[in-house]
């Protein structure tokens, strides 16, 4: 990951590696909590996915919120590739970017407060890097599930580009999409830094707080 340099631009379908019919092996157990990686997840909750730069610090910010968080997974979602393989997210030829899954319960915490999670922890104005991490695979991006969803974090990204652009921050780069298929990381990538503690975090926020939750109107001004 560290100094990580990659391709910058989407590949074409026409140039993405083909990938493989069947899932790769990943862990079955979340390795901080013990639940099952890949469900059944209890009826109710929902599912939230974002992509903040190396997937080893992100993951980490969202099981950090304990118990209101069910499960987190690591994995790639974004691109072309059916099931690909780290080292072939790494050729940038996949179109895949690093991402969080998150198992949550709606009626403990809110999609708004992961959104303030997901804004805080990077910087979404860098385009195609984070930090020292360079190419597509470390982009920003929401991924969201339904319309609810997309409609509460396009909200947020203008609320939070208004915020960082009174700090002298450029615009928001992050994408906003409907969520496609999320293909589960290999074993040792999920919950690295608890497997690893001292292992290599990227990630780091501007320092600007996200308004979202404090009453601040999309469509207003702060």
């Amino acid at each position: 990951m560290f100094m990580s340099r990659k391709p910058i631009d989407m590949p074409k379908t026409s140039e993405a590696l083909p990938g493989r019919a069947q899932p790769i092996p990943t862990a079955s157990k979340h390795f901080v909590n013990g639940r099952a990686l890949k469900g059944p997840y209890p009826e109710g909750f929902e599912r939230a996915m974002f992509g903040l730069g190396c997937f080893w610090g992100a993951e980490r910010k969202f099981w950090e919120l304990d118990d209101r968080i069910h499960v987190t997974a690591a994995g790639y979602a974004g691109g072309i590739t059916p099931n690909p393989t780290y080292e072939e997210v790494c050729t940038g030829r996949t179109g895949h970017n690093e991402v969080v899954l998150v198992i949550y319960d709606p009626k403990t915490i809110s999609y708004g407060a992961l959104l303030k999670t997901f804004w805080e922890s990077h910087d979404p104005t860098q385009g195609m890097r984070q930090g020292n991490d360079v190419g597509t695979q470390y982009r920003s991006g929401i991924y969201a599930f339904n319309a609810r969803q997309r409609k509460v974090a396009e909200e947020s990204k203008a609320m939070y580009d208004r915020e960082l652009q009174k700090k002298g921050f450029r615009a928001v780069t992050t994408e906003i999409l409907d969520a496609a298929e999320f293909y589960f990381a290999e074993e040792y990538h999920q919950q690295y830094l608890a497997r690893n503690p001292f292992g290599y975090c990227g990630l780091g926020g501007t320092g600007v707080s996200c308004p979202i939750g404090t009453g601040v109107r999309a469509a207003q001004g702060a």
